[in-house]
């Protein structure tokens, strides 16, 4: 099995701006997934530490917060490298995700690569009982949801467009 999805997505944006709301805006935009939780408590609000030696955290309401991963690639408004887990994950069990911001002048692609799947076995609760396939395609389709959500947000808060 292949442990990785690859999905992209061109958004009408500088890649600074890009870079800028994917990390620091990731609260408002982002779309919790009854099948990709992080615990199994109601999702809280997500947001990045900024840096090299920053994290990705979930806020609940209570102000608990879990921490996804640590970021290990911060080069703005490049490339983004963090750890991503679930609290059912056990010891040797990670994924990470990277991404990457090209710029094509008016355009950025936006391209997601989650990896790491190997070190999380098929009949883990995280997988919900989808065959190896089915599982990566639905985690595929949910950071196509992600991109399109991050997307929009931009399209809301664009320099141009005063906020709502």
């Amino acid at each position: 099995m292949s442990s990785r999805i690859v999905v992209a997505l061109r958004v009408a944006a500088t890649a600074d701006r890009a870079f800028s709301a994917f990390t620091a805006d990731i609260g408002v935009w982002w779309r919790p997934s009854p099948l990709f939780r992080f615990t199994p408590r109601e999702p809280g609000v997500l947001s990045f530490e900024p840096g090299p030696e920053g994290r990705l955290i979930e806020t609940r309401a209570g102000g608990k917060v879990f921490e996804i991963g640590r970021i290990t690639v911060w080069e703005p408004p490049l490339r983004l490298v963090f750890g991503w887990r679930q609290a059912a994950f056990g010891p040797g069990q990670a994924t990470e995700v990277e991404v990457r911001f090209d710029d094509l002048g008016a355009e950025t692609r936006v391209t997601v690569e989650h990896r790491g799947w190997d070190t999380v076995p098929a009949a883990h609760v995280a997988r919900h009982g989808f065959p190896d396939l089915m599982f990566l395609r639905r985690l595929g389709d949910y950071w196509l949801v992600l991109l399109s959500a991050v997307n929009a947000f931009m399209g809301r808060t664009s320099p141009e467009t005063p906020e709502p």
